[in-house]
């Protein structure tokens, strides 16, 4: 039997900003997002805002990140990392004019929980104009807000096409 149970799955094309709201809730402490079928106007980072339990969008200078990418047509790592940011860097997006662009994976822990910050892992492959990049990526919401969705964008860019699926991993004791 799988841990993981679908929540939510949801399809978007050409947005310059998507939110998934309503996907995380007090029955799971873990959530993976999957990203698929994204095709962008523009290559870029992917970047996301958390979406409290009211419904806004947080959007203050309360976010850190760290991130790796990892390439196969330069100097092999690049680290990026920002404190205080009013978003995160969660992955980088290709531009090859089809809706391959890679795979994104990013987990989400304790959303819900509004005594405990929201951290998130995330890893992702890509094809970019020159070759293949992969990327790892942390951050941290550093508010105790309860969390509710997620808002994705690639700044100066469109999404084409996106496909999110919302999982929920179950903790067995």
């Amino acid at each position: 039997m799988s841990n993981l149970r679908l929540i939510n799955e949801t399809t978007a094309s050409s947005v310059s900003t998507f939110q998934a709201t309503d996907i995380f809730s007090t029955d799971y402490d873990i959530y993976k997002l999957e990203i698929n079928n994204l095709d962008l106007a523009t290559a870029g980072y992917l970047r996301a805002k958390f979406i409290n339990s009211s419904g806004s969008v947080i959007a203050s200078s309360s976010y850190d990140w760290a991130f790796l990418d990892m390439v196969t047509y330069a100097s092999p790592y690049t680290q990026q990392r920002n404190t205080g940011d009013t978003n995160m860097a969660v992955a980088y997006g290709g531009n090859t004019a089809t809706a391959d662009a890679g795979g994104f994976i990013i987990y989400v822990f304790n959303p819900m929980n509004s005594s405990s910050y929201t951290f998130t892992l995330s890893q992702s492959s890509t094809m970019a104009a020159s070759g293949l990049v992969a990327s790892k990526g942390i951050a941290v919401l550093k508010q105790t807000s309860a969390i509710a969705g997620i808002e994705l964008y690639v700044p100066s860019a469109t999404m084409e096409t996106m496909n999110l699926r919302t999982y929920g991993l179950r903790v067995d004791s």
